[in-house]
Order: structure tokens, then C-alpha cells, then sequence
């Protein structure tokens, strides 16, 4: 214990990536057991369709939210200048500008939207739900200079002190309104709550209005890549909820999403846990610099790897079980749901740590590429599962898609001496076993979703 607490102490690589690890780790646990608890409460004082409705809402708020980045929380962490006020400044006008921006596009796209998926209520939820991308335009970029030292502890307490009380809002109006409505307004009360406690508890001078030629150069230099990539990235992880919230009903929509909520936490983490620690980490010490600090990332890499497979593997083989404990019988499908996502996230799961090389390394371009693959891969294979096997079809299409973009990663990861083929070859053939373990045991729920 004394030599693990003295591995922790100091403001070494290795002392503050263990550090943020724990606290990334814990703090992401704890948020996604809130959702979890809201959930289960929120499933008993509402209906299905609710939260397919506000699946659909939110699909839309994030493909607004990503198809508008311009990449400035990785610019501030990557950059040279990313301490200077006046570059910190100038991207924090870029991104008031860009909430703006997308709050006026939600309501524009309201009536047009409901329409497609012929729900009348979309044309006033998307409005008001998009008044939170307005008020996160104008969070200080004080985060982003946490992250980007990794002094994640505050930062971590304030995220969470802000989803419990967006959290109790959520059930207090469900139990009075019993209406959607419980949801949009709590998603908007979180995002004012985050706001007030970024610039209240966060260390630092407060951002101003700002532009600067050469500063406004490198961020929308670097980020018209990441521009792109997160356009193709918003179709890599939410095209099944846009093919799927037209092709099944709004509430078995909603009972796919209670399953993908609970099968996505390991690898939603996963990404979570790259972002906020790898980049940092690979800028500091990049892989393609010296042997040492590739064994040292490998470590690294192992270590978060196993971790993320053995949550996903537990998720995928419990998944029936998991559902029949914790939710009513009007949700039982979602454990199927569950087994067969977190099994086909396994792929992506074992290639994770190697995505935030390129962008530590400030190559947008190639990250653009990976990205612009899975998107075209994900899609293509998600339309060719729906027509062979519906629903479950749709989801093994996932699966394949993300052993089809292996050679993308590759060639991503080798470009910037991060490769490592011996984790690879370790982790797929542990993968393919958990895999098989799951399928057996949940045969005949999964045999009942093929059905479907």
C-alpha cells in the first residue's frame, strides 16, 4: 500500500496518469451509476415511448453538437500555446459563437425533423433542448487546461455535483408532469448548474471576448480536420439510432436504448478515459521518440485495455440477467440488446487506446481518415444486417464493421510508432472468447431477438 501511495504522490508522467486514471475511472463509475439509478426510477414514473422520444432528441443534439466541432478542447490540450490566455481567449469565442450558432439551427430544423419522423412534439422539444448547446458555448476553457495537465479532481467533483442536481430535477418533474417534458427541462437546468460551477470553482482568469489572428489561425487550422472527423464520427456511433429510431417503433426504440445504455457504459468510458489521460500522456511522452517511452505507453495500454474488456465481457454475459433484475417486464428485450451490443463492441474496445495518438501528435488529417472509414464501414453494415436479419442483423453489422476498420487503425497507430501487435494479438483472441462465452450463454435470448 506504502509503495502504491508513493507511486501516486508527485507531479511525474507516471504519478499524474495514475492519478487521473483513478479519478476518471471513479468519476465516470459514479456518473454512470447516477444515470442508472435515474434510469430505473425515471423507467417506473414514465413510458417507453419517452424515452425513445428523447433518444431521437438526443441523437439530434449531438449531431449538431459534433457535426459543428471545430476541435478546441484537443487543440488546447495538443498546443504549444495552450496555456496563453490570449489563445485560450479566442477559443473561447469560437465556441460561444458556435453555441449560437447551433441553438439557432435547432430551431430551425424543428418542424422539418418531426416531420421525418412524424412525431409533432419534436417540433417544440428540439428548441428548447437546444438551449443547452447554447449555454455550454459559453463554458471557460479552465477545463480544458485541467485536462490538459491532468489536475482532474476538481473538475471530476463539479461534473458530478452538476448531473446530480440535473438528476433530481429529472425525477422531480417526472413524478409531477409525468411527461417527457421531465427530461428536455432537466437536460437544460444540468447544463446552466455546469456552467455556474466551472466559473465559480475552477482555478484561473476568467475567458473574454477575443480574436486573434494567429491564434484563430492554428485552432481553425487543426480543427477543420477535426471538423470532418467528428461529422463521420457522429454516423460511426449514432447511425444505428438513426436507421433504427425509423425502422422499429418509438417504443421498442426506447427499450433499445435502455439495452444500449447499459451494454455501451465500458466502452463509453473507455473513450472518456483516452481523452481526457492519453493525449496528455502521448504529447508528453511520444511513442515514436524512443523505446523507452513506447514500453512505457504499452504498459499503459495493457493496463486500460484489459480493464474496459473485462467491464464490456461482464456486461455482455450478464446482459439477460442484468435487464430481468433491475427492470420491469415491459423492457425485457433489452437483454438481448445488451449481450449482442457489448459483444460487438468488442472490436473497437481492444483498438481503443491507440485513438487519440494522432491528435496528440496534432495529425487531425490521418485521425480524419480513421474516422471517415468506420463511418462509411458502420453505415454500409448496418444497412446490409437490417436487410438480412432486422434488429439483430443491425447489430452484428456493428461487429463487422469494426474488424473491417482494423487496417485503418493500423495505419493510423503506425504512423505514429504506437502500433503494438503484440496487445492486438493478445486482446482479439481474449475478445473472440468472451465473444463465444456470451452467445452460449444467452442462446435463447438471443434466438427470441433474431426472431424479431
Amino acid at each position: 500500500m506504502d509503495v502504491l501511495l508513493a507511486r501516486l504522490r508527485g507531479g511525474s508522467l507516471s504519478a499524474r496518469f495514475m492519478r487521473s486514471s483513478i479519478l476518471t475511472l471513479g468519476g465516470y463509475g459514479t456518473s454512470q451509476a447516477l444515470r442508472l439509478a435515474s434510469n430505473l426510477i425515471l423507467t417506473r414514473l414514465l413510458f417507453p415511448e419517452a424515452f425513445g422520444l428523447m433518444a431521437l432528441v438526443a441523437v439530434i443534439m449531438q449531431g449538431l453538437a459534433m457535426f459543428s466541432d471545430v476541435g478546441v478542447s484537443p487543440a488546447i490540450m495538443q498546443s504549444k500555446r495552450g496555456d496563453d490566455q490570449k489563445f485560450l481567449d479566442t477559443a473561447w469565442t469560437i465556441q460561444v459563437i458556435r453555441g449560437a450558432l447551433l441553438w439557432a439551427f435547432a430551431c430551425a430544423i424543428a418542424v422539418p425533423v418531426s416531420k421525418i419522423y412524424d412525431e409533432p412534439l419534436l417540433a417544440w422539444i428540439l428548441p428548447c433542448a437546444g438551449i443547452s448547446l447554447f449555454i455550454a458555448g459559453f463554458n471557460p476553457t479552465r477545463m480544458d487546461t485541467a485536462n490538459r495537465h491532468l489536475l482532474l479532481g476538481r473538475l471530476t467533483g463539479l461534473d458530478l455535483l452538476a448531473q446530480i442536481v440535473g438528476l433530481l430535477v429529472a425525477v422531480f418533474l417526472a413524478w409531477v408532469l409525468h411527461s417527457v417534458w421531465a427530461l428536455v427541462i432537466s437536460g437544460v437546468a444540468s447544463a446552466v448548474v455546469l456552467l455556474v460551477l466551472y466559473s465559480l470553482f475552477l482555478p484561473g482568469p476568467s475567458n473574454r471576448f477575443q480574436w486573434e489572428p494567429e491564434a484563430a489561425q492554428e485552432l481553425i487550422g487543426f480543427g477543420k480536420w477535426i471538423f470532418l472527423s467528428t461529422i463521420c464520427g457522429f454516423l460511426f456511433m449514432q447511425s444505428d439510432k438513426l436507421l433504427l429510431g425509423k425502422y422499429l417503433p418509438l417504443d421498442q426504440f426506447g427499450i433499445y436504448n435502455i439495452g444500449f445504455f447499459l451494454a455501451s457504459f465500458p466502452i463509453l468510458m473507455g473513450g472518456f478515459m483516452t481523452r481526457k489521460v492519453l493525449i496528455p500522456v502521448y504529447r508528453e511522452r511520444p511513442p515514436a521518440d524512443s523505446a523507452e517511452n513506447f514500453r512505457k505507453l504499452q504498459k499503459m495500454r495493457f493496463l486500460l485495455t484489459a480493464a474496459m474488456l473485462g467491464l464490456t465481457g461482464a456486461v455482455s454475459v450478464s446482459g439477460v440477467l442484468l435487464i430481468d433484475l433491475l427492470y420491469d417486464p415491459r423492457y425485457f428485450m433489452a437483454g438481448a440488446v445488451v449481450v449482442l451490443v457489448a459483444a460487438m463492441q468488442i472490436p473497437q474496445v481492444v483498438v481503443l487506446t491507440y485513438e487519440q495518438a494522432a491528435l496528440a501528435a496534432g495529425d487531425s488529417r490521418r485521425f480524419f481518415v480513421l474516422s471517415a472509414a468506420r463511418a462509411v464501414l458502420t453505415v454500409a453494415c448496418l444497412l446490409a444486417g437490417l436487410g438480412w436479419g432486422g434488429l439483430f442483423g443491425a447489430l452484428v453489422g456493428v461487429g463487422v464493421a469494426g474488424i473491417a476498420a482494423y487496417p485503418f487503425v493500423v495505419w493510423m497507430a503506425r504512423h505514429v510508432g504506437a502500433w503494438d501487435p503484440a496487445h492486438d494479438i493478445v486482446y482479439g483472441l481474449v475478445g473472440v472468447g468472451i465473444i463465444a462465452f456470451a452467445v452460449w450463454v444467452n442462446a435463447g435470448a438471443l434466438a427470441d431477438l433474431a426472431a424479431l
